[in-house]
C-alpha cells in the first residue's frame, strides 16, 4: 500500500505521485505519514518535506501552508515550494549565509518588523539549503 501525494503552490504543481512514507514540517514539529494514517489537517511550517519512494528520499522545500491527509491521499497546499534536486547547493548556501548576516545586523532591534522579516528570510533560505542535502 502507498500514499498519493500532491504538493501544490499557487503557480505550479510541484509534486504529484506516490510515496511509501512522507515527513511533513508541521508547525508543531515533524509529522510522519504512513499508509493508513488517520484523517487530519495540519498547518505546514517553512521547512523540508521528505518523500520516501522505493528506498530513496526526495526533498521539497516548503514555504508554509496546510496539509490534508485522508484515505491515503496527502494534499499539501503551500505558499511556495521547490524540489531539492532543482536547487543549486552553493547558491542556496550563499543565500543562507547572507540572510544570517542580515539578521545578525538587526540583533539590537528587539522584535521589529525588519527583524521578523529577516528571520523569515533565514528560515526560507535554510529550508532551501536543507532540501539540497540528502542526509
Amino acid at each position: 500500500m502507498s500514499l498519493t501525494l500532491k504538493v501544490l503552490a499557487p503557480d505550479q504543481s510541484v509534486f504529484d505521485g506516490t510515496a511509501d512514507e512522507i515527513i511533513l514540517p508541521s508547525t508543531t514539529g515533524l509529522l510522519g505519514i504512513l499508509p493508513g494514517h488517520i484523517s487530519m489537517v495540519t498547518a505546514i511550517d517553512i521547512g523540508v518535506l521528505r518523500v520516501l519512494k522505493d528506498g530513496n528520499w526526495d526533498s521539497i522545500a516548503l514555504m508554509g501552508g496546510f496539509a490534508e491527509v485522508e484515505s491515503n491521499e496527502v494534499t499539501v497546499l503551500v505558499n511556495g515550494a521547490e524540489m531539492g534536486r532543482d536547487i543549486d547547493p552553493p547558491s542556496a548556501e550563499a543565500e543562507l549565509e547572507q540572510a544570517k548576516t542580515q539578521l545578525s545586523q538587526l540583533d539590537s532591534q528587539g522584535n521589529s518588523t525588519e527583524k521578523v522579516k529577516a528571520q523569515e528570510s533565514v528560515n526560507k533560505a535554510r529550508a532551501r539549503f536543507q532540501a539540497t542535502r540528502s542526509d
